[in-house]
């Protein structure tokens, strides 16, 4: 890990605006910060997957805190830590700010001459504010990005932290036997220098004079039980999106997009297709560094995700990879993608391996960031199950408690698995202003079976919003109306019936009989779940604070566990696979399929299972 290198002494029209996706360590409370830098030293160093471009740390009386970043926008420029003028006020930050130059105006209006920018980085914005606005900065300022976060007041003696609404970024609490608090953006780092940590959950603020944690924003849309009954226009939604899209866009190294073929990263595509050729950092005014678009997929040959991927591809005429992987190859690396994503989550591991083969592809073929169509079938119902909703609560409360899940799954899996090999995955579907469009129409728009009753494709209102013909025309109708396939079943059928082969052959039925006693928290029911708790044990301990990090639950398609309740069929049938969806999924499992269930018990009050719920500081 390098010494904290001081900026340049350029003026700050000289500076070039800093976007980084990292990793952060922090460590506040020790009784001497300089006795701990070899050891945090080597606990950041678990961390440089995340930033392999530079090193920085401020080690000083009582704190630490060490980056490693990864540049995207200007590599020459932007280290952090960020400070202020005298370095009294320290600031890490891993994420993106979209709306920084907004915030930075608004700023400057109100506080005319009072701020004096370093730089232009996207995240310095948040330095400033906490100078402006203090502790509850993020209450008082419509921040839209995805972020984690810790920030070291020296002259106040406290230090804060906060992560993104959705968890889109990563980041754990932790506490030493010193009685020192820690942070980092995964729980490796925080694995042999802390007695126990946990999730720091998503949307909150924590700063150490109050000693409170509180959500910082309120979103309209954040209590599932008020179902929104406003309707939509189809161009507001369709607007809506693509100024997310575009606003993700800001790039100074090569870019991409994750295309599995299927609706939503296809729309992803399609509209960065539109807008590539020019600079979005300068409105458009200038042209683009990377003028063409590149597109990335995986499978295992003859694959249903890589044919329609290369059938967007051709439509959109991007510059196509296209990369095949074996199942033995996937087999091979599960134990590092258990080790990178930090999980046993049967879910996660199926679709994340072929999701980490590709992103190490993609490092080498020079590009740094891409964007990925996550978010989309929690907002809009497009998982399988949802066919089966029982009414419009029960579809809006799901869509809720799915949205909230992210960061234990999805968000989770996009993350690590890119960030692995050091690159950065954006997901447009998640903006903070989107979100507020796409949650808050009326929930019967999204249904799948339309006013008299009869049954219409999931997400069917996004795909009418994207439905335009001749030169307007954003996709084939056989990729904009083909059928949901989640992107484990996706790359290829066999693929998830390898894994479960693999199980069979390496775990015993004595170990499945004795699993409760080696696990007894998070219990193991079927041999593939055994395997991956086992490779997971070899990583972090048999039971320790790391499996209580680790989301858990009976799903099917992907559900919550709350929505198995909504059709007798769904038991007995918790695969998360789409295909354990008989009679809606085209290449169902037959009725005589039946898989265990792996949760320890139903709330009685008809909520989720406390099995699922990972542990948050």
């Amino acid at each position: 890990l390098a010494l904290a290198v001081e900026a340049e002494r350029t003026s700050p029209s000289q500076r070039i605006a800093v976007v980084a996706m990292c990793g952060i360590l922090a460590l506040f409370g020790l009784q001497e910060a300089q006795a701990m830098r070899k050891e945090a030293v080597e606990a950041a160093k678990l961390l440089r997957h995340r930033g392999p471009d530079w090193s920085g740390m401020y080690c000083e009386g009582s704190t630490i805190i060490a980056h490693e970043r990864l540049a995207i926008v200007d590599p020459d420029s932007g280290d952090q830590p960020l400070y202020n003028e005298d370095h009294s006020i320290v600031l890490g930050v891993n994420g993106e700010i979209y709306n920084h130059l907004e915030l930075r105006q608004k700023l400057e209006k109100r506080a005319q001459s009072k701020h004096t920018f370093a730089t232009k980085s996207d995240c310095e914005i948040l330095l400033r504010l906490y100078i402006e606005d203090g502790v509850d900065f993020l209450s008082k300022n419509e921040v839209c990005g995805m972020f984690a976060f810790v920030l070291w007041d020296k002259n106040k003696n406290l230090f804060m932290a906060a992560r993104d609404t959705i968890g889109i970024i990563p980041l754990y609490k932790g506490w030493g036997k010193d009685g020192s608090v820690c942070f980092a953006s995964e729980l490796k780092a925080l694995h042999k220098i802390c007695l126990r940590y946990e999730c720091f959950p998503p949307g909150h603020v924590y700063d150490s004079k109050s000693d409170q944690r509180r959500l910082f924003y309120t979103p309209k849309w954040w209590n599932g039980n008020e179902v929104p009954t406003q309707s939509i226009q189809l161009l507001a939604l369709r607007e809506a999106f693509e100024d997310a899209v575009v606003s993700h866009m800001m790039s100074d190294v090569p870019y991409g997009v994750l295309l599995s073929g299927g609706l939503d990263s296809s729309l992803v595509a399609s509209i960065m297709s539109r807008h590539c050729t020019r600079r979005q950092e300068t409105d458009g005014k200038d042209p683009a560094y990377w003028p063409q678009l590149h597109s990335f997929s995986i499978g295992l040959e003859g694959s249903p995700d890589l044919k329609a991927a290369r059938e967007v591809a051709d439509y959109l005429k991007t510059v196509h990879h296209e990369y095949k992987f074996t199942p033995r190859q996937g087999i091979d690396a599960l134990s590092d993608v258990i080790f990178n994503l930090e999980t046993f989550d049967v879910t996660t591991i199926r679709a994340s391996t072929p999701m980490y083969l590709m992103a190490r592809r993609i490092k080498a073929s020079g590009v740094k960031m891409v964007l990925s169509g996550e978010g989309a079938d929690e907002i809009f119902g497009g998982y399988l199950y949802f066919h089966k909703a029982p009414n419009v609560e029960e579809f809006h409360a799901e869509n809720i408690r799915k949205v909230k899940q992210l960061h234990l799954y999805d968000c989770l899996r996009a993350n690590k698995a890119m960030m692995a090999w050091g690159v950065e995955a954006r997901v447009p579907f998640l903006d903070r202003r989107f979100m507020e469009v796409a949650l808050g129409f009326n929930t019967k728009q999204k249904m799948c079976v339309d006013e008299d009753g009869k049954r219409r494709t999931e997400k069917w209102i996004l795909r009418k919003a994207f439905d335009l013909h001749g030169s307007r025309q954003y996709l084939p109708n056989s990729v904009l109306w083909r059928q949901k396939e989640q992107f484990s079943d996706g790359v290829g059928y066999s693929w998830i019936d390898s894994l479960k082969a693999h199980a069979e052959q390496v775990v015993s039925e004595q170990q499945m009989k004795t699993a409760h006693n080696r696990f007894p928290v998070k219990t193991p029911r079927t041999k593939e779940a055994y395997l991956y708790r086992d490779l997971f044990a070899r990583h972090f301990g048999e039971n320790t604070s790391a499996a209580d990090t680790v989301g858990w639950q009976d799903s099917i398609a992907c559900s919550s566990e709350v929505a198995l309740r909504w059709d007798k069929a769904f038991q007995g049938r918790a695969d998360a696979s789409g295909r354990a969806v008989l009679g809606v999924h085209e290449s169902a499992y037959d009725a005589a399929y039946k898989t265990a269930s792996q949760s320890s018990g139903d709330d009685p009050n008809g909520g989720e299972p406390s099995a699922k719920k990972a542990k948050t500081a």
